[in-house]
């Protein structure tokens, strides 16, 4: 029997290989128990374009290569990013993410300060190292980004300059751009002329205004109420700026759906990186080429740390059943927990539901020990399929759990 199993992580508890790993010994130990075949295991983590995009391109074959480039404070901090092919995945999280805050490693929350002086420089450096990698085509996974700095500082990275009326420097961040007087592209980097660029997101803000990166995610990342406005304008006038260099087509981007992302790093990559907008799911399942290793399948397994009714807006479970309908494979879902009812469960397409919350009704216990549990699951999940198909079967509709 061959199974594929294909989950996203376990926010806060495992990583999807983590998932894929403790799932599998599960599955193994309890095909050992049951009159079931030998099972052939393909393991496939996957992600919505955000945190556990890179795991998921390691996991699909990208070599994981590390840079060293500025963090959002401009200390520097150690990157990771991921090459096949010469195509490139970049985790922006891994740069310029709240997690990677001094603040937020001391287990502190972020603060106005760093809302207004956060920047996405190691962003930039990170694109330009796999440019020196060989990479002609760059995916862009954004999400649980630091800095509202509509992407300026990605292109500082890739060698723009920001400048005030006196012709200095800017310092980072998105505060210092109300300052903003003339961007030079002078020494910009040449080789992203020949160079695409996807932006793998689901969020549609724009840049400014009441659904802007400032306003809607601004007090996410510290930013006080006064600071909103402040930031607000400021993207504005980068916008003004930007117009005066490139054309109409820098107040056009900041319109465009998904230019509010990631504090604006969206703006920047429509604008000036000419960067395709895809679902973040879509962009995942496509490099992980997860349809190709759904050939053959009986059975696909996926899930997440929390199914819920916003996973059915489009995150991983839902683009995973989605690629398992259209070739007729059952799926089935394990989650640390699940607020679906049985309807709703049965409308995603998804045979069945395994929660941790069934086996520990305690939360956090459920977080700290998810790894035996996923195995216990993977366990039951065999004692089902062998319970409700013969030794013999080989029909997809004996899988039924």
């Amino acid at each position: 029997m061959r199974i594929v199993i294909a989950p996203d992580k376990f926010k806060g508890s495992l990583s999807a290989p983590e998932v894929c790993r403790h799932l599998e010994k599960g599955l193994q130990r309890g095909a050992g128990k049951a009159p079931i075949s030998t099972l052939d295991v393909v393991r496939v983590p996957v992600a919505d374009g955000g945190e556990g995009t890179l795991d998921a391109a390691v996991g699909s074959g990208f070599t994981r290569r590390t840079a060293r480039v500025a963090g959002p404070t401009g200390e520097p901090v150690d990157a990771d990013y991921a090459v096949r092919d010469r195509v490139a995945v970049i985790e922006m999280a891994a740069a310029s993410g709240l997690a990677v805050l001094p603040q937020v490693i001391r287990g502190e929350q972020p603060d106005p300060v760093s809302a207004a002086t956060a920047t996405s420089l190691g962003t930039g450096q990170l694109i330009r190292a796999a440019l020196d990698a060989g990479c002609h085509r760059i995916i862009l996974g954004v999400g649980g980004s630091a800095n509202t700095d509509g992407g300026a500082g990605v292109l500082q990275g890739l060698g723009a300059r920001f400048l005030d009326a006196d012709g200095h420097e800017l310092p980072a961040g998105g505060a210092a751009l109300a300052r903003l007087d003339t961007i030079d592209f002078t020494d910009f980097e040449p080789r992203l002329k020949d160079t695409r660029f996807v932006l793998a997101s689901d969020v549609d803000n724009p840049l400014l205004g009441a659904q802007g990166a400032a306003a809607v995610f601004g007090p996410q990342k510290g930013a006080a109420q006064q600071d909103v406005g402040m930031l607000d304008a400021a993207l504005a006038r980068f916008v003004e700026v930007l117009a005066r260099e490139i054309g109409f087509r820098a107040v056009k981007a900041a319109e465009a759906p998904g230019a509010g992302a990631a504090g604006g790093v969206g703006y920047a990559a429509i604008a000036v990186l000419a960067a395709t907008r895809r679902p973040g799911i879509d962009v995942v399942l496509e490099f992980t080429r997860l349809a190709e290793r759904l050939a053959g399948a009986d059975l696909v397994i996926t899930g997440e740390g929390s199914l819920d009714e916003q996973s059915l807006l489009g995150k991983t479970p839902m683009g995973v059943a989605r690629a398992a309908a259209a070739q007729g494979v059952p799926v089935i879902a394990v989650c640390g927990r699940t607020t679906l009812d049985h309807d709703q469960v049965a409308a995603a397409g998804f045979e069945a539901v395994y929660a941790l919350t069934a086996l520990e009704t305690d939360v956090n216990r459920c977080i700290a020990e998810a790894g035996p549990l996923l195995e216990q699951l993977g366990t039951q999940i065999s004692a089902g399929l062998a319970a409700n198909r013969p030794a013999t079967a080989s029909t997809k509709e004996d899988l039924r759990v």
